[in-house]
């Protein structure tokens, strides 16, 4: 199969991408309007309106109006159904953005997340009036823990890096708890490790001692116990970790921490890859968090919204944010909160007849307090729901087994052309390097830029750090042979260039509306107005 940058294949190229090439560079809506033009017709005003300069004090008021475009609304609709044209996303292309589980997400679950008894809440109702929202959240928790081998889980995170904040918060308030929050004062973070990690923990007054990876991609475990001692509050990774490895020595790696009276988080970004086949808590983790956007059927990308549960073992429980989902038991005052079996109906207790089963439990002296407004971005909730629900057991494990064949399929393909700094079998994604290529003075910037003339996203770059030229892909488990085996042919395509004619791919792109960008200066001197 060849793929041509010149005329590439319908399966390789979209629809939107040729018009884009067709259009040319789309102008800016400024550019767009003229004098008088007008999007709207409002009708005469129907109540006496006072003056404005008695409403607002005068040094509040423009002394002119504001320059905005003058369009009309066909132009208006045009222009940016056009842009819209150029956007790339999952419903667009392959995404295979590695360590970001950038997949397909059924569109049903999108749906019913808009179904007004959801969208419509307040989050000021009566519990009573809010049963069914209440326990939809509660048995997503209980899910959430039987698959992350936790006892109890918190909905309220917004993010994964804001998950990573609660957990830590737990974790220095578990060690405040037990008297020893001063002497605590460090935390390890892996040198693969997403960069929000060492964020996340210096953000909560913790220094960051880094530790080596080993020759296999895992923790060295040697170095580890070097560093490890009675003032590190926790050891943070992920499981497969950033290479996409998993870590084979995770049991002792657990020990040695625990030995020292110290706690392991869990990053969940890559538990696409793990379903079903391992839970983090089983491996020794204490504390973890979901990406429900990322693992559980949430459009990625754009800024939101999000969301990070956070999963606990018994002894972080009770410093969980509040509030946290509960259900009254059958029996008078009963109440629980963590990985028990839901259950439907009314129940008496200390309140009376006809009391709520589900209801937002506040009673938690130790808490941590709040961590978000309200309790969670509840719409994401019910599409993570929907998702284990029609999927069930079974179908978890399938995705990640999918995920987990997708990655290996498409290194077996591309390990002859690229460098593998660590050739083993992968899980759920894999980092190969440019190394090769630079011989012929092509970088791993080259190969991104290149794979845009092939109607391809390009894969996350130059990380992790600890490889040189990183090239990081994430199939996913939602992606067909015929898109992995076109990704494929167009990586290959591209290492071949490298040695027949490397001046092309430091030009390229070629085929997009805009050419390669001055990308220091973007970054330096962004320009965020017109």
């Amino acid at each position: 199969m060849i793929i041509e940058p010149e005329g590439l294949g319908p399966g390789v190229e979209s629809r939107a991408m040729a018009q884009n090439k067709a259009r040319g560079p789309e102008p800016l809506i400024s550019e767009l309007s003229s004098p008088g033009r007008k999007g709207y017709s409002l009708p005469p005003m129907d109540v006496e309106a006072g003056r404005l300069e008695d409403l607002i004090p005068e040094a509040y008021l423009r002394k002119a109006p504001p320059g905005l475009p003058e369009v009309s609304e066909v132009d208006v609709v045009r222009h940016f159904i056009r842009l819209s044209q150029k956007n790339y996303g999952v419903d667009v292309g392959f995404y295979p953005l590695g360590s970001c589980t950038m997949k397909y997400n059924p569109k049903v679950n999108e749906y019913l997340a808009s179904l007004p008894g959801f969208m419509s809440l307040h989050p000021y109702e009566p519990e009573d009036l809010v049963q069914g929202a209440l326990e939809l959240m509660y048995e997503l928790q209980q899910y959430l823990c039987e698959i992350g081998g936790m006892d109890s889980v918190s909905l309220q995170p917004a993010a994964g890096a804001h998950g990573e904040l609660t957990g830590l918060l737990m974790i220095r308030a578990y060690h405040e708890y037990r008297g020893e929050g001063q002497k605590r004062t460090r935390v390890i973070v892996p040198d693969s490790a997403h960069g929000t990690n060492p964020a996340s923990a210096a953000f909560c007054g913790y220094k960051v001692v880094e530790v080596k990876s080993d020759d296999r991609g895992g923790v060295d475990v040697r170095a580890l116990r070097e560093i490890m001692d009675d003032s590190v509050a926790a050891l943070m990774l992920t499981n497969p970790n950033t290479l996409g490895l998993f870590d084979e020595n995770i049991v002792e790696v657990a020990e040695i921490v625990h030995e020292k009276g110290g706690l392991l988080y869990y990053d969940g970004a890559n538990m696409n890859a793990i379903m079903g086949m391992a839970r983090p808590g089983d491996m020794g983790f204490d504390v973890l968090h979901f990406n429900l956007h990322k693992t559980f059927s949430t459009p990625h990308g754009g800024g939101g919204p999000g969301s990070g549960p956070v999963g606990v073992k018994k002894a972080l429980e009770p410093f969980l944010p509040v509030p946290v989902v509960a259900r009254r038991d059958a029996r008078a005052g009963d109440v629980q909160t963590g990985n028990e079996q839901a259950g439907n109906g009314r129940v008496e207790d200390s309140r009376g007849e006809g009391a709520p089963r589900y209801f937002l439990d506040y009673d938690r002296p130790l808490s941590i307090g709040r961590v978000r407004s309200f309790y969670g971005n509840f719409g994401v909730m019910v599409k993570a729901y929907a998702y284990i629900r029609a999927l069930g057991a079974k179908g978890l494990k399938e995705a990640s087994e999918a995920a987990v064949i997708a990655a290996n399929y498409v290194l077996s393909r591309l390990k002859s052309h690229y460098h593998v700094p660590y050739d083993r079998h992968c899980k759920h994604e894999f980092v190969i390097s440019a190394k090769n290529q630079m011989e012929y003075g092509v970088r791993t910037s080259d190969i991104a830029k290149a794979l845009l003339d092939y109607g391809f996203h390009a894969p996350t770059i130059y990380f992790p750090l600890i490889v040189k030229e990183a090239i990081m892909v994430e199939p996913t488990e939602t992606e067909s042979k015929e898109t992995l085996d076109a990704f494929c042919e167009a990586l290959i395509e591209i290492a071949d260039k490298a040695r027949s004619d490397p001046e092309y791919l430091h030009q390229a792109p070629h085929t997009t509306v805009v050419g390669r960008l001055d990308e220091v200066t973007a970054a330096r001197k962004p320009k965020l107005r017109w």
